[in-house]
């Protein structure tokens, strides 16, 4: 498996990748999330312009990718989708490692990202990752913003969480 940047060819895949990473939600009653559209391509190049858009690749086909972006002091983990074919192989984990590493050199101080607390591969697969939840009355600015425009989105009709991780 390699970690790589996302190239502009990756758009189709990713999308791909993201509505069959999104299934598992269907299983659990939370069909709005399964039937949610993955990123654009708008919004995919905007993160590869940044350099902070990433894929898992095996024989450079996408199996997994981690989008980012600054947002005060931390470095944001956007998205994370791991296709469900290749679960349980600890590739969203080195996604997010890769993503930490980027953040340190940046001379970011953290990785934050927004999670449902009550989905077992999300907020209590980042706690086992080293984050842990920011009460509402700590959250920065950025992540003020980032929940506002998430609850807009209809996200809020399930429990979430903003959490954070040191670097």
């Amino acid at each position: 498996m390699r970690i790589r940047p996302a190239v502009t060819a990756d758009f189709p895949l990713l999308q791909d990748l993201e509505r069959a990473a999104g299934e598992c939600f269907r299983g659990i009653g939370m069909p709005e999330i399964a039937d949610d559209e993955p990123f654009s391509f708008t919004e995919l190049a905007r993160h590869q312009r940044m350099g902070l858009a990433w894929v898992a690749a095996e024989e450079d086909l996408p199996v997994a990718y981690l989008l980012a972006e600054p947002v005060d002091a931390a470095l944001h983990i956007e998205q994370v989708s791991v296709h469900p074919d290749f679960a349980h192989r600890r590739i969203g984990r080195a996604l997010i490692e890769h993503a930490a590493a980027r953040a340190a050199a940046d001379g970011l101080d953290s990785l934050t990202l927004t999670t449902f607390t009550e989905v077992p591969w999300n907020a209590p697969y980042y706690a086992r990752c080293g984050f842990t939840p920011i009460a509402p009355g700590d959250l920065t600015p950025g992540l003020r913003e980032v929940r506002e425009q998430e609850a807009a989105h209809g996200l809020d009709r399930w429990p979430r969480v903003c959490m954070r991780r040191p670097l």
